[in-house]
């Protein structure tokens, strides 16, 4: 009932009304005894900072979230986006997967600590952010403003693992340990322009495209993360035929150049062993009979953990070899990070779900996309992502697209998982 209040308050991004979700969080705190407090950092836009103190002989734990969400066209969707609409066991919401179930898991999870007066050698933070698909705004002024209040913090969990059952109803439970780092660019190429109907060969756009044809061709170099290679050898038994011993020494296998033209082709796992560009925006004339003076496109580039940005725009530069063309970073780079799977939390997680399903197989997981543990790591705080819902790939589809959603029964099971792994880690 209360994940279906959550996702009927719209906090599509832009704009955000973030205030609305606070105000959620606000009540269900007060009403429990929680000590709470709203911070409105700019007109409709707010975070919520909740607290039960421990004894204080362990550093802090904190349970981080964000109360935005993409926006929905409802014309593609089977039910209203924002109706929390329950059909065939399944709740449907913007929002159901990323994140405002994990946000509603760890509010519970602070009801239920305080109902049963758990005890704590840790204080237990609650942080609800605004604006995370978008500017980071909410955990960046956080930080600026309020920064006493978390940096002595010890653990961080929030969103980046995922779980997935197979067709063998095997289930893989992925913990989020580093993230690859958003380095958006722009390629702009200028040349002389004229009417449509007298062709110029280097003309801004013909430029533009050949450099464009260069990129798109260009193999990064691969390159191994320890974690990464941990997460293989801990899916080779899930694998079937060569992958199965493949996996189990990914270094090795990538000294074959059949094993390298294989994995770098499935989307799944070529984004964990380089940096990636993927062509997004294409812009040049607005009339088809006008040949532009300028054309441009932007790449979503994502660098992994470790990598340099500037030695990568070298690269580029050298790999599109054409003075005529510009290219220039689009937004603000955070340096990618990562947390060991070698502290108790880690271990924690791993203990609990095998408690929850014996024969699940667990595994650092690197994302392709950004999350805010990225900004907290920097605080000194090690942070992951972890959520025990355990969903069809198909069901995964649907973040960030149409019909989101999530069944009912996980959960109520991910609650009982995730409250096991709270109520340890803020005692040890």
């Amino acid at each position: 009932r209360l994940l279906q209040e959550y996702l009927r308050i719209d906090t599509s991004n832009p704009p955000g009304h973030e205030t609305e979700t606070a105000a959620f969080f606000h009540r269900l705190f007060t009403e429990a005894g929680i000590p709470n407090t709203t911070y409105e950092y700019a007109p409709g836009r707010a975070d919520l900072y909740a607290v039960l103190k421990g004894d204080g002989s362990l550093r802090p734990l904190i349970l981080l979230n964000h109360m935005d969400v993409v926006r929905a066209d409802p014309q593609n969707w089977k039910y209203p986006p924002f109706s929390g609409r329950i059909v065939d066991g399944e709740m449907y919401g913007r929002g159901a997967e990323d994140m405002k179930d994990e946000g509603l898991l760890q509010a519970m999870v602070m009801l239920i600590a305080a109902r049963e007066h758990l005890p704590l050698k840790r204080d237990l933070i609650f942080l609800a952010t605004a604006d995370e698909e978008v500017g980071d705004t909410g955990s960046a002024w956080f930080i600026k403003h309020h920064s006493e209040l978390i940096r002595n913090a010890e653990y961080l969990i929030t969103e980046g693992g995922s779980n997935d059952v197979d067709p063998r109803g095997r289930t893989l439970y992925e913990i989020g340990v580093a993230e690859k780092a958003p380095f958006w660019l722009r390629m702009t190429a200028t040349g002389r322009g004229g009417h449509g109907s007298t062709p110029i060969a280097d003309s801004a756009p013909n430029r533009l495209v050949r450099a464009m044809d260069r990129v798109i061709d260009w193999q990064t170099p691969l390159r191994v993360l320890p974690s990464v290679e941990e997460y293989f050898h801990n899916i080779a038994p899930l694998q079937e035929g060569p992958r199965a011993t493949e996996f189990l020494d990914v270094r090795k296998a990538l000294e074959d150049p059949a094993f390298v033209k294989d994995i770098t082709s499935d989307e799944d796992y070529n984004y964990m062993l380089r940096d990636t560009i993927s062509l997004t925006v294409l812009k040049g004339s607005q009339q088809t009979n006008v040949i532009p003076a300028e054309a441009y496109c932007e790449l979503d580039v994502r660098l992994l953990p470790g990598e340099d940005p500037q030695a990568f725009l070298d690269s580029i530069r050298k790999v599109v070899d054409d003075d005529q063309i510009k290219i220039e970073p689009v937004s603000n780079f955070r340096k990618p990070n990562s947390s060991p799977t070698s502290t108790m939390l880690y271990r924690l997680f791993e203990q609990v779900i095998h408690e929850h399903d014996p024969q699940a197989h667990v595994a650092p997981a690197l994302g392709s996309g950004y999350t805010e543990s990225q900004m907290f790591r920097e605080l000194g705080i090690q942070s992951y992502g972890f959520v025990p819902v355990v969903i069809t790939p198909e069901i995964e589809d649907t973040q960030h697209a149409a019909n989101e959603r999530i069944p009912v029964e996980q959960i109520r099971r991910s609650l009982k998982m995730y409250y096991e792994v709270v109520a340890r880690a803020a005692n040890q």
